[in-house]
């Protein structure tokens, strides 16, 4: 043996956030007010967890449930399962019942922890649910001041904490590959899919996330993860930045843009991270209002979960001097796979529109994993132009789903398929072209949604945009746009003046045949566009 074989486990974060940074804040948004602690308490306070868990029967492998917003209690989940032994599993509040129901019984949960505000969402599933025994509520409150519910047996987690042992000894001989975390992420069509993270996948998924050319995330950070704990664990940050001990701002219950904004001033926070539609809400309100917010301490919003418009990225510089940098990566991947930082030599020699082309990709491959792009032809040429799928191996991708027969179309030799469509520059660079269920096939022909959808938002009336295709009896199909136009500009632009905008930027069979003004976009639970409602919607616009 050359080396000692010491495994990597979220006990180790854990315990290096308390030595090497126990007085570093972390900032917890509550619908009464600000909570703040340290890492020193927060440990202190996580060991305590784990003793709860363990007097209720939790053991390893088991797994305990969380409905919860970004706050300091669910970051305490985050770490009390995993320490001990047992899987943390963060459910998204906002599916339907129909489908929280199928995962916890499909997870096999023992326990749930929820957020008081949460309650109504558990009493419309909880006698449905076959193995989950114990609700603890997440809330200041006594058992006694708990509201009438029959949700049973209830439990009050301050009160549980305050009772439990601080010191609760934590196992000595966790395996890096054990499981520790657990998210299901939605299908097309069907119930949505589980996927289990180990030890070792998030514990290199958090160095990654410090390293210069990807996240840069660091101890002099103030982080402020705006995308939920319940999607792919708010991208790995919470880990991350108890790794680096940076600061963690969590935004608490129904946060908006304007709680970010508040937040940002207050606490002088340098990172953030949301999903598109998140920052073209912010960048609306930093519009309407200049000089409003103090934004001077941001060094980057990081961008995922769906393609950033170009306009977006270019009007965040050139108007308020925010950067976004593009990322990628899905809950199968932990999630980061590719980032957008530019090369130094390209730093130099690019014009500012080059720059801003390069901004928009996904960017490059974080070290440590691999990646193919391959269509009917093999491996695409590094080109930027031609097109296939996009393909993913590495210690933090997932090699299945759990207990999942869908786990065959996706993860085929070792390698796992995306679903993206993607080209690779000459310099390594990924862009999304589109997922292969939203390209539009036209006379043969494939046109991508994302382009043209980038394209309309880049109008400086355009707040909102989706392109869809639509069955069409000569062409197989058309593309069709859906506008949302900001507040100041309704009634004063049509579709002409639309598509006369995107027109020179596309061969004329690429431009949609119809552009539909509505006042929002159907989106999915985490705020991506929701193209299969509109699908259902106008599949028979020409039959």
């Amino acid at each position: 043996m050359y080396m000692m074989d010491t495994p990597l486990t979220i006990t180790h974060i854990l315990r290096r956030a308390r030595n090497f940074f126990p007085n570093n804040e972390i900032v917890s948004r509550l619908a009464d007010g600000i909570f703040r602690y340290t890492y020193k308490d927060m440990y202190e306070r996580t060991l305590r967890l784990a003793s709860v868990m363990s007097e209720f029967g939790v053991s390893r492998g088991d797994k305990v449930a969380t409905l919860a917003w970004n706050d300091h209690r669910h970051l305490e989940a985050y770490f009390a399962m995993p320490v001990m032994g047992a899987i943390v599993h963060t459910v998204n509040m906002r599916l339907s019942p129909e489908h929280i129901i199928y995962i916890l019984n499909h997870a096999e949960d023992k326990v749930l922890l929820f957020d008081e505000s949460l309650l109504p969402i558990v009493e419309g599933v909880h006698e449905h649910l076959k193995t989950v025994k114990v609700f603890v509520m997440m809330t200041n409150k006594s058992s006694a001041d708990l509201p009438q519910t029959s949700v049973k047996p209830l439990y009050a987690y301050e009160e549980l904490l305050a009772g439990a042992d601080p010191n609760f000894p934590l196992p000595d001989d966790l395996s890096e590959n054990d499981p520790c975390g657990m998210c299901y992420t939605s299908a097309t069509t069907g119930n949505p899919k589980g996927v289990i993270y180990t030890h070792r996948a998030l514990f290199l998924h958090s160095m990654a996330s410090g390293l210069a050319d990807s996240l840069a995330l660091s101890e002099s950070d103030v982080v402020l993860p705006f995308v939920p704990m319940f999607h792919v664990n708010a991208w790995g940050i919470p880990y991350s930045c108890t790794m680096y001990g940076s600061k963690q701002v969590l935004p608490g219950p129904v946060p908006t843009p304007q709680t970010l904004l508040e937040l940002y001033e207050q606490e002088k926070v340098t990172v953030s991270a949301g999903v598109p539609t998140i920052w073209l809400g912010m960048l609306q309100i930093l519009d309407q209002f200049p000089g409003k917010y103090d934004t001077s301490s941001i060094r980057g919003l990081i961008s995922g979960g769906a393609a950033a418009p170009r306009g977006m990225i270019k009007a965040f510089k050139e108007r308020h001097n925010l950067t976004i940098l593009h990322a990628y990566g899905m809950t199968e991947t932990t999630p980061l796979a590719l980032a957008s930082r530019l090369k130094p030599h390209l730093e130099k020699k690019l014009t500012d529109d080059e720059k801003l082309d390069y901004a928009a990709t996904q960017g490059l491959l974080v070290p440590g994993l691999e990646m193919k792009i391959v269509n009917e032809q093999g491996e695409v040429p590094w080109d930027g132009k031609t097109m296939g799928e996009l393909w993913f191996r590495g210690p933090w991708i997932a090699g299945e789903y759990y207990k999942d027969e869908r786990t065959k179309g996706t993860f085929v030799d070792g390698w796992l398929h995306t679903g993206d469509v993607a080209t690779i520059n000459e310099e390594g660079y990924v862009r999304i072209v589109d997922r292969t269920k939203d390209l539009v096939k036209s006379g043969g022909e494939w046109i991508s949604s994302v382009d043209l959808e980038n394209a309309l938002m880049a109008h400086p009336a355009v707040l909102e945009a989706a392109v869809i295709g639509v069955p069409h009896p000569k062409w197989q199909e058309r593309p069709l746009a859906f506008v949302v136009i900001k507040e100041a500009q309704k009634g004063k632009i049509t579709k002409e003046e639309i598509l006369e905008f995107i027109t020179p930027q596309f061969a004329k069979w690429w431009i949609p045949d119809d552009v539909l003004f509505i006042d929002s976009i159907p989106k999915t639970t985490v705020g991506k566009f929701l193209k299969r409602s509109l699908r259902e919607d106008y599949q028979n616009l020409y039959n």
